[in-house]
């Protein structure tokens, strides 16, 4: 079960792992855990798919306790179905937390008004959260974006958000009409925070150590939550405790990178049956700008199994691996 946990019990600041469609699974959770990552939120679960009996939806809610603290997110328009599917987690594997994604651009998410088209109705948004805050102790949490098309609808949003019962915001600082494009906008993140009283969290660009200390210090916000900057790049977690701390930044060898894929290849392929296909996503983000990536990358997308992985991997580490400088040379 889980222990006691609401947003006051992470130091601060607090950096976590973003929720990621197809890439924050409990492998890639794990991995991060285990390189330091304070929290984790775990990939959005479909409330409806949950609702309507879908075992795909529900497996993917089983975590390991080594996840811990874990919050799960879920997207969903329909408050009914949202609070059924926090009951139904929670029974069956009891997070720490749980999250409402009111921010996602996809185009299949919001057109059916689930994700960021949520940040159009405060009053739907708000019913969402009472709804799950009602059918769970746990804290409910809330993902947004800085507006649909304009970045100050944030500014007043998240006084609805946290008049609702939210227990904490990740803003990410761009727009819905933005997508990915563009720079994020941690000054406009910031502006939002001071108007709540609730912890707030920067969420957009924060790809370094660097980076993390420039976005705190911008927004002046709580924490940060991690996301594509973590992908293949499990360090990053404590590279951040360094920088901020005024420490030297740690890079990994060529060798501990290897063995972080090895190890991250095998939870995988444990938590998927055996399929390495879905984990080809993940080697290209690991070894994105080494040595050799690209012909690297061309044996990575034939790998279907687990040993067809290690072999690939040994042969790299053989080719390109001194034992004492960190990460091999970029391509030119």
């Amino acid at each position: 079960m889980s222990s006691s946990f609401d947003w006051s019990t992470p130091k601060k600041p607090i950096i976590a792992l973003s929720p990621m469609a197809d890439m924050t699974d409990s492998a890639f959770c794990r991995i991060a855990k285990r390189h330091g990552a304070p929290v984790v939120f775990r990939e959005m679960i479909s409330a409806e798919g949950l609702v309507h009996g879908s075992e795909k939806s529900l497996k993917m809610g089983k975590f390991e306790e080594e996840e811990r603290p874990l919050i799960q997110q879920l997207f969903g328009a329909d408050p009914a179905s949202m609070a059924e599917a926090v009951r139904m987690i929670d029974e069956a594997y009891s997070p720490d937390g749980f999250d409402i994604n009111m921010g996602c651009p996809v185009y299949k998410i919001v057109s059916n008004f689930n994700g960021a088209a949520l940040m159009r109705d405060p009053q739907l948004a708000a019913a969402l959260i009472k709804a799950m805050s009602s059918a769970t102790a746990k804290p409910v949490s809330v993902k947004i974006r800085l507006g649909w098309s304009d970045p100050g609808e944030c500014l007043e949003f998240v006084k609805v958000l946290e008049a609702a019962g939210a227990a904490l915001i990740t803003i990410h600082g761009r727009t819905k009409a933005q997508g990915y494009s563009g720079t994020a906008d941690w000054e406009m993140v910031g502006r939002a925070a001071r108007n709540v009283s609730i912890p707030v969290l920067c969420n957009g660009d924060v790809h370094s150590p660097e980076a993390a200390v420039k976005a705190l210090d911008v927004s002046q916000c709580d924490g940060l939550l991690i996301a594509r900057g973590a992908l293949g790049n499990p360090w990053i977690f404590p590279q951040i405790d360094a920088a901020l701390a005024g420490k030297p930044i740690v890079m990994p060898t060529l060798a501990e990178r290897i063995d972080t894929v090895r190890d991250h290849g095998t939870l995988h392929a444990e938590l998927h049956d055996g399929d390495m296909v879905s984990f080809r996503k993940h080697l290209t983000w690991y070894f994105k700008g080494m040595a050799g990536a690209k012909a690297l990358r061309d044996k990575m997308m034939r790998i279907s199994a687990i040993s067809e992985l290690h072999a690939v991997l040994g042969e790299y580490l053989s080719a390109y691996g001194t034992g004492t400088t960190n990460t091999a040379p970029a391509d030119e």
